[in-house]
């Protein structure tokens, strides 16, 4: 009897646990693996942008300029000089 399982293939012994090579088990996951690395980088960039402020520009040179303007920084002569130069097109 030793002797006829040493000379069986090892292709017939096989566990029902261990039986993913033939596609049953893994098929369910294979599409979810792509995914959650593509979740995990989308989570990444999500937390990186939230602190640093996102990907919004920061403010026109005309608001900066409003802004100086209505906090007193400059008169109304300098603020319509301003404005004018930085509308005009070259």
């Amino acid at each position: 009897m030793n002797a006829l399982a040493l000379n069986a293939p090892m292709s017939h012994i096989v566990l029902a646990s261990h039986d993913w090579h033939r596609g049953a088990d893994w098929f369910p996951w294979f599409p979810l693996v792509p995914l959650f690395f593509v979740g995990l980088w989308a989570l990444i960039l999500w937390v990186v942008l939230r602190r640093r402020g996102g990907w919004a520009p920061g403010p026109s040179a005309e608001g900066v300029l409003a802004e100086r303007y209505a906090r007193g920084e400059i008169d109304e002569r300098e603020y319509r000089e301003r404005r004018a130069v930085l509308r005009r097109k070259d």
